[in-house]
């Protein structure tokens, strides 16, 4: 069986933090995202290669970070895109990845910027036992959400009905990036797209598919973000963290009331100041700020400044609010 971690995209919803870094890099806790994925796959047996698929902008980014891993199995696999306006696509790039690297095989396919609290071993365990199509389904419990997400329609745990985005949707039961594709499957992505089929959000061809196949839905409870936007990150940093808060060994936190779900990372000093569900980069500087709801990059220096729901880019400086 082979896997696909999806991690091609530009996250411009984050920046100025994602700007120069991807998304899937953002620390959860003490590892990121990708990394809980990455390990996950690394330890099941089933799972022969993941190739992880990516952009020419941050092809360097995941070299240098998997060179530094002790992962065997992934590969990187480069689309021929820089810019968020040159993308094929999600599914349009899904189907050129599989005919660059020959794939042939039951196929994994996973987004590397969603937290998730099952084990994708359970997962994979569920595909095999349907031999069928399945996706990962979760229950968003807003009507609002789920306009954002492809809506799923079970009996028992055969999709019956799936609809990408729906603008009025009849349940909150959504797909979520996590697909399993028998070796017969993979092939249809060519025909979708030779059929003039949407290429973007793979949602469209689950739609597609469910019209002539059998897809399954493996269910489950817990946690799920999608790391997309600056709110939903901290949500995923706050689930991990629990209410406690993280500072690195070698950072400086001093005079300083730290509320939950607060990250301070490597080299950052934090003097005579109040944070609460914030993350601070390496060697951030802040002294005497109130900072809320806020993501404050590497090298950013604040100086008395108060503020809530700031992205704030690397190498800044803040003095008195100016």
């Amino acid at each position: 069986m082979k896997a696909v971690v999806l991690a091609g995209g530009y996250a411009t919803r984050l920046w100025p933090i994602t700007k120069n870094r991807p998304k899937m890099f953002l620390p959860v806790g003490d590892s990121t995202v990708i990394d809980r994925i990455f390990a996950e796959l690394e330890a099941d047996d089933r799972i022969e290669e993941v190739f992880v698929s990516t952009n020419e902008r941050f092809a360097d980014d995941f070299r240098e970070h998997l060179a530094d891993a002790d992962y065997e199995k992934p590969t990187l696999s480069i689309e021929d895109t820089s810019e968020e306006d040159e993308k094929f696509g999600v599914v349009g790039a899904l189907a050129q990845l599989f005919e660059r690297e020959n794939v042939a095989d039951d196929t994994l396919v996973i987004a590397g910027d969603n937290l998730i609290s099952f084990d994708v071993s359970d997962f994979v365990d569920f595909f095999e036992a349907k031999s069928t199509p399945t996706i990962a389904a979760y229950d968003v419990g807003s009507y609002e959400r789920a306009k954002s997400y492809g809506l799923v329609d079970l009996e028992g745990d055969e999709v019956v009905d799936f609809q990408e985005k729906p603008d009025d949707p009849k349940s909150t039961l959504v797909s979520i990036a996590c697909y399993a594709f028998p070796a017969d499957v993979v092939p249809l992505f060519d025909e979708y797209l030779a059929a003039g089929e949407n290429p973007d959000e793979p949602g469209w061809f689950i739609q597609w598919l469910q019209s002539r196949t059998g897809v399954h839905a493996y269910t489950f409870e817990g946690a799920w973000f999608d790391i997309g936007t600056p709110e939903s990150y901290l949500d995923a940093v706050a689930w991990t963290l629990d209410g406690d808060s993280l500072v690195a060994d070698d950072a400086t936190v001093e005079n300083t009331v730290l509320g939950e779900d607060v990250h301070v990372m490597d080299g950052a000093e934090v003097v005579d100041s109040s944070l609460d569900r914030a993350v601070v980069f390496p060697d951030a500087t802040l002294y005497e700020c109130d900072v809320r709801e806020s993501i404050i990059d590497r090298d950013t220096r604040l100086e008395n400044i108060d503020f809530s729901g700031a992205l704030v880019g690397a190498h800044t400086h803040i003095t008195n609010g100016e």
